[in-house]
């Protein structure tokens, strides 16, 4: 049986196995990619600001959207320079392109999402600061 037709299996182990290749893929991010760990650690400070100024659950919602937003597109960039990397044998302009670009739609994400964080806590830090 080739691997088209074990791809066609279904079942609790091949279930089982999608997750062990899930967190393969996110242990290797998290390991080789200095920008996750800027992400992640970001985050945590995020999460952790976010229970100090006791934001509501609207806004739990929104900044978890948000910071899953941040790292899908940091799994995906990474995927796709790897992909690059593999099919291009030395510099190629298109391959740059495809990175930068790829790079471009995990910065200008990560800054909406510091436009949604200034947005979320502006009040409850001024009101934690003792200005409103």
């Amino acid at each position: 049986m080739d691997w088209r037709e074990k791809r066609k299996q279904r079942g609790i182990r091949r279930l089982f196995f999608s997750f062990v290749f899930a967190s393969r893929g996110l242990w290797y991010v998290l390991k080789n990619e200095q920008n996750m760990a800027i992400h992640m650690i970001i985050a945590s400070a995020v999460l952790v600001l976010g229970f100090v100024v006791g934001i509501g659950l609207m806004e739990w919602a929104i900044l978890l959207v948000v910071i899953g937003g941040v790292i899908t597109f940091e799994l995906v960039n990474t995927a796709i320079e790897r992909v690059v990397d593999l099919v291009s044998e030395g510099y190629h302009p298109l391959a740059k392109i495809a990175k930068d670009v790829a790079a471009t739609a995990v910065f200008v994400y990560s800054l909406i999402a510091v436009i949604v964080g200034i947005i979320i806590f502006y009040h409850p830090l001024l009101e934690l600061l003792g200005f409103k």
